[in-house]
């Protein structure tokens, strides 16, 4: 078992069905051209941190709706900039029935009317990531064991809840 998760939660729970990134890629560009990384830091945003796209899930599918005209790129300040066409807002209109499925799966991927609460928990949960990223650097062996133990600790208490 691996013991080395990313708190994004488990992977076997999928957000999405095989097939529906594109949908989403293409919500995103419909809102603004972006580039990669900024593609993946706004859905990280979107989702609340639950979910996080890697750059081998979002370079390979913009390629492929490059591909099929629904997206174009041009570089820009040496980044590739992704913009939806009317091929792919056309394509995403067609798609409606899917949209709403996507929707829904997203609206109760997690419990809606704690939506809030969820917000505050994660945005704790980004200031303690970064304060451990920050300590761990400089920190010694005996530190880093105490961070850990802390850590471990909270983890089993969520995990009675």
């Amino acid at each position: 078992m691996n013991k080395h998760r990313n708190y994004t939660g488990n992977r076997r729970e999928r957000l999405f069905q095989k097939g529906d990134f594109k949908y989403i890629l293409l919500q995103q560009l419909r809102n603004k051209p972006s580039y990669g990384y900024e593609i993946m830091r706004d859905l990280q945003e979107r989702f609340h941190s639950f979910y996080t796209p890697s750059p081998g899930s979002i370079y390979p599918t913009l390629q492929m709706l490059e591909e099929m005209g629904y997206v174009t790129s041009d570089e820009r300040e040496g980044k590739k900039v992704y913009t939806i066409t009317d091929d792919g807002l056309h394509f995403l209109d067609e798609q409606s029935e899917s949209q709403k499925r996507i929707r829904s799966q997203i609206k109760n991927w997690w419990n809606p009317e704690n939506i809030d609460a969820v917000r505050l928990t994660m945005s704790e949960l980004d200031k303690l990531i970064g304060l451990l990223r920050e300590r761990a650097r400089t920190a010694d062996k005996k530190k880093l064991d105490s961070m850990r133990k802390v850590i471990s600790h909270a983890y089993e208490e969520i995990l009675k809840e």
